[in-house]
This record gives structure tokens, sequence and C-alpha cells, in this order.
């Protein structure tokens, strides 16, 4: 039988859901998960994403918890020391994160929904691939200031789907810190700021005020278009795309 009351403690897990409309289902969340949600959905809100509250998790009686990435495999642990049935994906590529459209389909007993819903993620990339002009503008991603740190994991991916040459982090690697020097090496035409958690509320200075010898073109992302490995990844793409070549 499909789970009838699920807990997502991971914000992609719950973008996920709510394109495969199942957060009908949905009787918990975290804090970071509420952006993912309507205005009138109400499951109770169970701390932040690194430390639930899961006694309060597992009053809720859920048949299904999904949590996701390396970060939260403590708390996948401790609540499968509970007894509880969990989901748990830990992607680091692109296709990873697709793929992940399609797994947690099959868990939440919409089987057909996650594998149109792959199929459609994919469509979307090779329609941007489809469209990249000759030229590739170089582009740094940050995705924490404070040291700056370049994205990696499925970021490589999205840049050069939208057109870009990414040259800070391969392809499935976790992001890294840069130094001064390497950006000022790369000198990208194009730096997009999504910091971890500060959705599009990001001021430019965060990198202009650094004195780095660089003069790109400055974008804030909201941090869910490119740091969740959701179908946000889509849009964020799509996003990237426009920006570096919206004049095409």
């Amino acid at each position: 039988m499909p789970p009838r009351r699920i807990v997502s403690l991971a914000p992609a897990a719950t973008a996920t859901l709510r394109e495969l409309d199942a957060t009908d289902r949905l009787v918990g969340v975290t804090s970071h998960c509420r952006a993912e949600l309507d205005e009138s959905a109400t499951p109770v809100v169970l701390g932040e994403w690194l430390t639930p509250d899961l006694d309060r998790l597992e009053s809720l009686d859920p048949d299904l918890v999904c949590t996701g990435d390396a970060l939260q495999a403590e708390v996948r642990d401790a609540i499968r020391d509970r007894g509880l049935d969990v989901h748990h994906t830990d992607a680091t590529t692109l296709d990873d994160a697709i793929e992940g459209f399609a797994a947690l389909g099959r868990a939440v007993g919409r089987p057909a929904a996650g594998r149109e819903l792959a199929a459609r993620s994919r469509e979307r990339l090779d329609r941007l691939r489809d469209r990249r002009p000759p030229e590739r503008p170089t582009v740094y991603c940050e995705e924490w200031a404070d040291p700056p740190m370049a994205a990696g994991n499925w970021v490589p991916e999205v840049v050069a789907a939208a057109g870009g040459h990414y040259p800070f982090v391969d392809p499935g690697d976790r992001s890294r810190r840069v130094t001064r020097e390497d950006v000022e090496a790369a000198d990208p035409d194009h730096v997009v700021l999504h910091l971890c958690g500060h959705g599009d509320d990001v001021d430019p200075a965060t990198v202009t005020d650094r004195g780095w010898a660089i003069d790109p073109a400055i974008h804030v992302v909201d941090d869910s278009l490119l740091n969740q490995p959701s179908p946000n990844l889509l849009d964020g793409a799509e996003r990237l795309a426009d920006l570096f070549h919206g004049d095409r």
C-alpha cells in the first residue's frame, strides 16, 4: 500500500513531492521545506533540516520519512533506529538528481508520475543544450561566501547545460573553497550568487567589496534553484541560460 502519511525532512524531497502531486499526504516538514509548499499546506513544522524534532516526528506516525544528502545521514540513521521507514537520496550529479525523481515516485506509490517527471526534466535539458550558442562564457557560482565556496555536485552540469564554462569544480565533486587567485585566474564573465539558506536575499557587494581583480556581470539567484537536487534545478538551468545568453 502506498504511504499515506509522509514526513519530508529535505527541501529537495518536498519540492519533488510537489511536482508528483503528493503533498496532500505530507504531515510533517522542516522549516526549510515551507518555501516549496503553497500557503494552504499545513503540515507540522519539525524544526530545521539538520536538527529536526525526532520525538515529535515519531508522534506523527508516518508511513515514510524522506531525507537527503550526506549531511542528513545521521538523521536518517536515527530515524531508522526508531523503526520508521526512510527514503534517502544522496545525489551528487544531475543524472542522480533526475533519477531521484523516479525513485521517489516509486517510494510514494506514484511510479508513472516519477518516470514522467524524470523524462520531462531530461527533455528540458535537451532543449537547453540544443539552443546553446557556440561561445561559452566563463562562470563562477558561489554557494557560500565566508569563506568563498565554488558550487559543486550538479552545478557544473547545470552551468554547462545553460551554455557556460565552469572551471572551478568537476561534475559530481563536492563544493570547494576557492582563493582570490583561483577566481582571478579564471577571469569569469559571470558570477552567480546562490548562497545556501539566503534565497535571493544576497547583496552583490558580497563579491564586489572583496577587491578581486575581476569585472563580471553579477547575478543573484534564489538558492533553491541551484542548491537542491529537485525539479527546481531545471528552472535554475533555464534561468542561467537567460542570464548568459538572454539576448539570443
